[in-house]
């Protein structure tokens, strides 16, 4: 049987390794650079932790793991004879892989509230779940490198995160980066205003779906949904909203000027604008998108979503927002928080596309020593390891050469990665040492080697 691995999963090469290391180690130093702490948290989680959290939509995509043993001999006998899965996972199943980092976040200041100083700012880069369909830029194992401030309900959070956004795709060399942003309390009103306030979920996880379905197949979700068509006739302008943000904002206070929950959207999203306007932005772009949704129950304020510079195809490639009462579905009530999302997977496409990993290098040895003479093997050990004692990468080529077609196999291995420094011979404890750069060797103790290579 042919060796494969599951679809929406991938291997690694060594290249891709480092420069997926060089995207997580950017996004990792902006995150401690703006205060935050590192944690982890497990891969699984309990399935009650997990289910209820993300929508009807969200909860299908959850990878379920079947409990161990004989799994079926505790399941109710009538439930599998119905063939009903749905209420069958919730006896086979009590355990499930983690769909996202922000509800097992929720879950973890819940539990470790008295070990928490608050306001809590928490970075995480570990990999999450989805039993999604494989595409490109969608996969079913991939990384998310989230940021969280929980305990704090200040605007200046929003503030803060735009600009780290926009620090880290100016430090990754992505210009022209667009941060889109709209606000939870907007669509709320929205809702509202239409007389579709009974339907906000429905309402919001179509909207969503704009850029993917278009204006018709969004109508035709929030007709199937029990929305009107008198009050999708009412939003249907906004689908079209254009012009600068403060023309915006103007247009969507008109709108909203009803509806208080709308007002206070507005309100907040004016502060945003007018403090990023003040600030200043390195090389991303700050833009309102009033179709922009998130179809993920829990945002309550702010919502952030990143799309690569004009020209790639690609969905988003960072996201996130506000939520006032996440950690109240683990019983710890009126804790806000707001947070964003790297996707880290697909900036690696980006920035692959756009020919930005010149500058990551493999890891090499700086020096190499040949191996032509098997007599030799233990004094080249022992050089190999004072010169890493030192820190200086260095290793030995393992297969003894018996021929002159192994030792330039030995020479092109050389050349193939690009070593600068190669020991070809050893003479009376003395080292002959050649730069490959420009072919030059000279001849030095091992303490002379030491220092040359430090």
């Amino acid at each position: 049987m042919k060796p494969s691995i599951p679809k929406g999963t991938r291997d690694f090469s060594s290249t891709e390794v480092a420069n997926r290391t060089y995207i997580m180690d950017t996004i990792k130093a902006a995150f401690e650079t703006y205060g935050f702490q590192p944690i982890e948290t497990p891969s699984f989680e309990n399935s009650s932790t997990l289910m209820g959290k993300y929508g009807d939509e969200g909860d299908r995509l959850i990878f379920k793991i079947l409990n161990s043993g004989d799994f079926l001999k505790k399941a109710d006998q009538g439930l599998l004879s119905d063939k009903d899965s749905l209420k069958v996972t919730s006896q086979i199943s009590e355990k499930a892989l983690r769909y996202d980092l922000t509800v097992p976040f929720a879950r973890y200041v819940v539990q470790h509230q008295n070990e928490i100083i608050f306001p809590f700012k928490r970075y995480q880069i570990q990999p999450v779940w989805r039993a999604d369909r494989p595409q490109k830029g969608r996969f079913r194992e991939f990384f998310q490198c989230d940021a969280d401030v929980v305990g704090s309900d200040s605007l200046l959070q929003e503030v803060d995160f735009v600009q780290l956004y926009d620090t880290v795709f100016t430090n990754l060399k992505l210009s022209g980066s667009t941060i889109k942003i709209n606000n939870r309390k907007i669509l709320s009103g929205i809702a509202d205003v239409i007389g579709a306030k009974d339907k906000l979920i429905d309402f919001t996880v179509a909207l969503d779906k704009l850029d993917k379905i278009g204006e018709v197949g969004v109508e035709k979700e929030m007709l199937e949904k029990g929305i009107s068509q008198e009050a999708i006739n009412k939003v249907t302008p906004l689908f079209k909203l254009s012009g600068s943000n403060t023309e915006q904002l103007a247009v969507l206070e008109e709108l909203l000027s009803t509806s208080d929950e709308g007002k206070k959207g507005v309100e907040e999203l004016r502060f945003v604008i007018d403090s990023i306007s003040e600030l200043g932005l390195q090389t991303a772009i700050l833009e309102i998108d009033v179709t922009l949704a998130r179809g993920l129950n829990y945002y309550t304020g702010a919502i952030f979503e990143v799309s690569a510079p004009k020209g790639v195809q690609m969905g988003s490639i960072g996201g996130g927002g506000r939520y006032d009462d996440l950690t109240g579905i683990f019983g710890l009530k009126d804790v806000s928080g707001v947070g964003i999302s790297f996707g880290l997977d697909r900036i690696y496409l980006v920035l692959e596309e756009l020919g930005l990993f010149d500058s990551v290098a493999l890891p090499k040895p700086k020096v190499l020593f040949l191996n032509f003479k098997e007599e030799d093997n233990l004094t080249q050990l022992k050089a190999i390891k004072a010169l890493r004692k030192v820190g200086v990468k260095s290793e030995i080529y393992p297969d003894t050469a018996a021929s002159n077609k192994q030792q330039k196999k030995q020479w092109k291995y050389v050349s193939t990665r690009e070593i600068a420094f190669v020991i070809s011979e050893i003479q009376n404890d003395q080292f002959f040492l050649k730069d490959m750069s420009d072919s030059s060797q000279t001849v030095c103790t091992l303490e002379e080697l030491i220092a040359k290579m430090q």
